[in-house]
């Protein structure tokens, strides 16, 4: 008799694993709903927020940066901790504290306790992100997962898709801080249906933390990413040169402290592999391109087109529309369209809406056209997405997952932050010093003519950037190719 294994498709195990993986999907779509959400409804009501506040331009960025700095600097660690402890615990646990953290952003009575309590819902994304990723990638038997993946991505597409609409009517309507109460209901949603569905993981023998080496990941990202993210607004003061050499001074103790260390924090070996490290770098440079979108777009309509936040917020779906449909077509499309050739193919359509973008940044261009280069940029992100996560997650053994999808994130994360700031400056350099802080609060096209035509020379010059970044991810997704 021929033994015929357990895990073939139309056999009782492999439709019992395909239930759990399908129901790991559901707990993690809330978490990836929550992350996204919170992110697409802030970024279209900041503007309310900041005049709420009487914020300038740097307690302005930093109501966006303190989040992305938490949570970049505490994924390794995070998804280390689980490969150590449990994944079910660390995931619960993430949600646990974006929850408690967005009821009490609610309350903050400055906007300095709101930048604290955006960093305290850095840390529980952190673990939300380091670890949703690698559940779905245990789950799925081998060849299923760029459908779960997929659906994973297109549920973090739809809060974004949604996101803009609902952040624009919660700020026109109630009032800004429903941004962060809304945030509540996901959460409780999350920790009761994640503790009901989630299986408990053995624990991995016990082994050391690597608490230097943690520590040090923590201190040169972080210090980086104040660095890059001030310097690309154009800051060079003594404090942020001083950040910046911080991280380079600190960078080769890193290395050596982990060539040492018994249990690392980063094992070298794995992230010198060629595969990872080109797919790694791809997303990288596409995390760059596609972070400030929204960002940029939404102050596009608000600020040189005179839209209100609603109306800015439905001006911008198309870019995340185009991600809800790319993501989980390019998963269910796996066998047809590899994991590869999605990465590539998307990096290129997304190139594509971002020149569209450059060519017409303009008040009297018709919507339309900027429709179509935002639907553009947003399905080829979809499409890069789902292909470079599911080829990353297929390359590594399970026991490694965590730590090197935390890695990977914390690359996307230092991305996405110095996108934010980069992409700012380039924005607001045409602009006078004294008028930037008009265009955060989406008033300058009340000025003057002369301000609106100094602001479209940003935008021109901020698309093209994000346009130039994308080509580099195209070479290096390219570049992740398996050789013969």
């Amino acid at each position: 008799m021929i033994a015929v294994p357990h895990d073939l498709p139309g056999t009782p195990e492999h439709d019992a694993r395909m239930r759990y993986a399908w129901r790991v999907v559901s707990v993690t779509g809330i978490g990836i709903a929550l992350i996204g959400l919170s992110v697409s409804t802030l970024n279209v009501a900041l503007p309310v927020m900041v005049r709420h506040f009487g914020a300038g331009p740097v307690a302005s960025s930093w109501v966006l940066l303190s989040y992305l700095l938490v949570s970049t600097s505490t994924l390794v660690f995070f998804g280390r901790l689980a490969d150590l402890v449990g994944r079910r615990e660390i995931y619960l646990l993430g949600f646990a504290l974006f929850t408690v953290a967005s009821l009490l952003a609610g309350f903050a009575p400055a906007v300095e306790p709101l930048i604290a309590l955006r960093a305290l819902q850095g840390i529980g994304a952190g673990m939300i992100l380091a670890n949703g990723t690698v559940l779905i990638a245990d789950a799925f038997p081998p060849g299923r997962l760029g459908r779960g993946m997929g659906v994973y991505l297109a549920t973090f597409s739809i809060a974004q898709f949604v996101g803009p609409t609902l952040g624009g009517v919660i700020a026109d309507v109630a009032g800004w801080r429903w941004i962060f109460w809304l945030n509540v209901p996901f959460g409780l949603a999350g920790i009761v249906w994640g503790a009901v569905t989630l299986r408990r993981t053995p624990r991995r023998p016990r082994a050391s933390l690597d608490l230097a080496g943690n520590v040090l990941i923590f201190v040169v990202i972080a210090a980086a990413l104040v660095a890059l993210s001030e310097m690309g607004s154009g800051d060079f003061s003594p404090g942020v040169l001083l950040a910046g050499a911080l991280a380079l001074a600190l960078l080769p103790v890193l290395v050596a402290v982990e060539r040492r260390a018994a249990n690392p924090a980063l094992d070298l070996r794995l992230f010198g592999e060629r595969l990872l490290a080109m797919a790694n770098t791809a997303s990288f440079w596409n995390a760059l391109a596609r972070a400030s979108l929204i960002v940029v777009s939404a102050l596009y309509f608000q600020a040189a087109l005179g839209m209100d936040t609603l109306t800015a917020g439905l001006a911008v779906l198309p870019a995340p529309i185009g991600m809800t449909l790319a993501s989980p077509l390019a998963g269910f499309l796996e066998r047809r369209l590899t994991p590869y050739a999605a990465s590539v193919a998307g990096a290129a359509i997304g190139c594509a809406g971002l020149l569209l973008l450059t060519l017409t940044a303009d008040p009297a261009t018709p919507y339309a056209v900027i429709a179509a280069g935002l639907f553009l940029a947003g399905a080829g992100n979809g499409m890069f997405l789902t292909g470079n996560t599911t080829y990353v997650m297929n390359l590594l053994p399970p026991g490694s997952r965590g730590v090197v999808n935390g890695f990977r994130l914390m690359i996307m994360n230092v991305g996405i932050v110095l996108s934010v700031g980069t992409s700012l400056g380039v924005l607001t350099g045409p602009v006078s010093a004294e008028l930037r802080a008009q265009v955060y609060q989406g008033t300058l096209s009340r000025l003057s003519p002369v301000a609106v035509d100094q602001l479209m020379t940003g935008f021109t010059r901020a698309y093209a950037f994000l346009c130039a970044v994308t080509l580099l991810s195209i070479a290096f997704a390219a570049a992740a190719r398996r050789r013969a």
